[in-house]
This record gives C-alpha cells, structure tokens and sequence, in this order.
C-alpha cells in the first residue's frame, strides 16, 4: 500500500452514512442493486473532492459493518432467543446506567437480527463480495485517488454476535469461521484492493466482560489474532489494514481497554498498516505509547486524528497537531490520517448528521494539508 511519501496521505476507517431513499429500501427488491451502485459512485466522487486519498464504497450496500456477514455464511440460522444488545451488561453500562440504557435501547444495532450456529460454517457470500467489488471498480472510474480499500469483519466480531451451538469448543468454532472469512478477505485481495479487516471486539472484550482482568483479556485476544492470521495467511501484508476501535460512539468511555494494555497483541496481526483511536478525549494521550513500540517493519500506522465520538468537527490546526506527533515519533512517511472509527456503521445510525461527518472528513484533508506543508516544509 501506498505510503506518505511527499505529503500526509489521508482515509477513513469505511462506514458512510447511506442515502434516506436506499435506507427505506429492502434489499432484492426491484432497483435495489442499482440504488446501491449509484450510492457506491456517490460516495466515492465525493470523497475524492473532499481531498481523501484512499477511499473505499462507504459499506452502502450493508445493513452494519458486522452483520451483512449473516448473508454471507452459512451453517446459521435466526435465533428464537431475544437478542439482547452486545453492550448491556458491560463495564460501562453497569457504571452509567441511566445514560446507557435509553441510548442502548433506541441503537439500530437492539434492532438487528441475532443468529445462531446450527451447522458448518462456509462461506456463500461470492455473488455479494462481487457485487461490491464491481461497483466501487466503476465508481473509481474516472476519479482521481491514491487507492482504495474494502472493509470485512473479523473471525473474532462473527464469533461473538452468533451463539455457536454446533461446534465442541468455541476455538473450533472460531477457526472454521477464520477459513470460511479467508475466501471473502482473498476476493477482495485478489481483485485490486486493500484489505481492511475491522475488529472492534479485539479491544472491547475488556469493556464487554465485567469479571475479567487485563491478563485474561490479553490471553483471550491472542487466540483471536491467530485465528485471524490463520484467515490472512499467503495474503501478502502489505495489502491488509488492520482497524480496532471501541465501538462505542458517544459515552463516558471511562472503562475502554488502555493502547499501552494490548498493543503489542494488535501488533501481530498480519498487517501492513494499523488503524486505530487517538483523536477522541479518552484516548489523544496514547500516542505516547508509540514512544516505546517497535512497529514492524515496513508498516503504517492510520492513528484517527479526527472522531466518531463527538459532534463538534476537529480544527485543521488541531488536526495537524495530532499528524505530527505521529510523525515525529515514526516518521512521516509511515503515518496516514484517519478517524478513530466509521460513521453510521449501523445503517440508519443517527449520531453524527451526514453533514457534520463531511465537515469532520474536509477537516481532515485540511489538517494533512497543514502538517504535509509542515513536514516537506513546503
């Protein structure tokens, strides 16, 4: 993948918000498929006048960044239990109860189906991976970027929505869906693109399970990371982003799982660039952490240095303030500008307006600008 070689490339961490009229539209109905694409043109035209140099379809064709992946394997089905919302019960939700629950309560994620694992998992999901390759092919078309990239989940994030009732041990059960992600995370590869793998759940284990230390966490974790390596295998590493985040937009954050607690473990994921938080008022400190760290060689590092987690739309001078604290710790052409996490990663997400997130992306683009300017001294 390309890096800042004369100037502070910029990208994103995928979600977009998606158009009001493909949102009241259910997929295969009449015209579907052609919404969607006009929506993929849209959105890649107008990240590439907002000045974003790796772009990707804004995941307009998926109901949420981890869900769409229901439609895609087999060996599940609906669950008759009520789904509860991955957060209630956290560490967060149980410390600010009255803020989490009306919150948790009208989330399009309380809304989403939940399903279980009856049978053995493959992968069915070819036609759709297609589609969304063909479509942000054409969109590209004639518009001027650096690269782009197409988001999929990780083992870990399908593993812990689908309650596994087929397989002996959860370890089995995360592997087989390692293999059977391999072959959309290969597709993807294989026709052009970056890779980036979103994994939330990496970082919010801690956050979701109340009773667990740091250690537990850690050990948790790097199971996860082999299974994910077991799915990136022969994928050469410079084609993959890995992303992590806390998934959690706007809260407390107060019990998030400390960088200095597992970057080392988010660090063996084979990846050619690391996409993570480091612009929201609870994590801007860490990028001290990477102070002590040896990245691997010949990797990136997208630190977000504008955020999901607030409506206010970052300064460009502040923007360029947080590039180059990345830049002077590993170098300037090892660092692209992202966000801490997507916008509207559940469709029909409501946070943050469709037209602040363009606001916070032009703010991007402006703050490299600024620190590009800096750093090249010209």
């Amino acid at each position: 993948m390309k890096r800042s070689v004369d100037r502070i490339l910029t990208t994103h961490a995928g979600s977009l918000p998606r158009p009001a009229d493909l949102l009241a539209m259910a997929p295969g109905q009449a015209g579907y498929a052609a919404r969607v694409q006009r929506a993929v043109a849209d959105v890649v035209r107008r990240q590439a006048e907002c000045g974003l140099d790796v772009v990707t379809d804004g995941e307009m064709s998926k109901p949420s960044f981890i869900t769409y992946v229901t439609e895609r394997l087999s060996g599940f089905e609906p669950s008759r239990e009520p789904g509860a919302v991955p957060w209630a019960g956290s560490r967060e939700a149980v410390a600010f109860p009255e803020f989490y629950e009306p919150t948790l309560r009208q989330s399009p994620n309380a809304a989403a189906p939940r399903f279980v694992c009856t049978g053995p998992v493959a992968y069915v999901g070819h036609a759709r991976v297609q589609a969304d390759i063909e479509n942000l092919k054409t969109a590209l078309a004639g518009v001027r970027v650096e690269e782009a990239f197409i988001p999929a989940i990780s083992p870990s994030n399908v593993e812990g929505r689908q309650r596994n009732a087929y397989y002996k041990t959860d370890e089995e059960y995360l592997f087989a869906i390692a293999e059977a992600m391999r072959e959309e995370y290969r597709a993807i590869v294989d026709a052009g693109f970056l890779l980036q793998i979103d994994d939330p759940r990496l970082v919010t284990y801690y956050i979701l399970s109340p009773t667990s230390t740091v250690a537990a966490c850690r050990a948790w974790a790097e199971v996860r990371v082999e299974a994910l390596n077991h799915a990136l295998r022969g994928i050469p590493r410079d084609r993959v982003r890995f992303h992590t985040c806390y998934s959690i937009n706007m809260g407390p954050r107060v019990h998030d799982m400390e960088l200095k607690d597992v970057v080392d473990v988010i660090l063996r994921v084979q990846a050619g660039a690391y996409s993570f938080e480091a612009a929201n008022p609870r994590h801007e400190h860490e990028w001290r952490v990477w102070e002590g760290i040896t990245v691997p060689e010949g990797a990136l590092l997208i630190p977000g240095v504008i955020t999901q987690s607030t409506v206010l739309v970052e300064h460009p001078e502040l923007v360029a303030e947080r590039i180059g604290r990345f830049a002077q710790v590993v170098g300037r052409e090892h660092v692209v500008a992202g966000a801490d996490c997507g916008f509207a990663s559940f469709a029909g997400s409501t946070e943050i307006h469709p037209s602040i997130v363009w606001a916070k992306l032009a703010a991007l683009t402006a703050g490299a600008a600024l620190a590009s300017r800096r750093l090249w001294g010209r």
